[in-house]
């Protein structure tokens, strides 16, 4: 036999072989379900922190569990967003029947420990909502929970030491009772879509 057509034969077998090697790895891969962008999130947003409310109790996420966590990043010298989304989340709670709010703890937590601390939230907090937790703690307290939620938040330049901005991640997060993450609203969300939402996944 022709050494051109040894080659030949030896090429075809070689790429049946192949073909077989891929269509084997095809068959495989589409047994495997790839991760949701949501399995993604679960795994990203959320983890333990060590915090103090605005009673000046020192409280962790284990405190949390059992129930769903409504969770908003922002500080009490913030001009506008922050108070515009706690008027939407206090707004979203007295939209909420008192059998679901009983499941929900709604918290604010604060991402400027140096100025807001369990004095000012105190005064706080209680402005927007009875319900609403207002949780502080040291810069590394602050920087832990920050980083386990994805949370970003920067100081402004300003020549006043004491009167700067900071600018942060606005969105509020909805944990399940086991504190892992839910869904997450976004800002200006209306506060009766927030509700209905809360109604849905909490009574499921």
């Amino acid at each position: 036999m022709p050494i051109s057509s040894i080659r030949l034969i030896l090429l075809a077998f070689l790429a049946g072989f192949v073909a077989l090697v891929v269509l084997d790895y095809l068959t495989e891969t589409d047994k495997i379900t790839p991760p949701t962008a949501e399995q993604n999130t679960k795994a990203l947003i959320g983890g333990p922190f060590s915090l103090v409310n605005h009673h000046g109790q020192s409280v962790s996420h284990d405190d949390f569990r059992g129930k769903y966590m409504l969770i908003y990043f922002g500080y009490t010298y913030c001009p506008d967003i922050c108070p515009m989304e706690l008027q939407i989340m206090s707004d979203a709670l007295d939209q909420t029947p008192e059998e679901i709010l009983a499941e929900i703890n709604p918290l604010f937590i604060t991402v400027d420990p140096n100025r807001d601390t369990v004095e000012i939230l105190a005064q706080y907090v209680p402005a927007f909502h009875e319900k609403i937790i207002g949780l502080t703690g040291n810069e590394e307290q602050i920087k832990v929970v920050n980083r386990a939620y994805r949370v970003y938040a920067a100081k402004e330049q300003s020549e006043d030491p004491d009167s700067y901005l900071i600018s942060h991640t606005s969105y509020i997060y909805l944990m399940d009772r086991n504190g892992e993450y839910v869904t997450h609203f976004r800002s200006r969300t209306d506060p009766s879509v927030m509700s209905q939402q809360l109604q849905e996944i909490i009574r499921q």
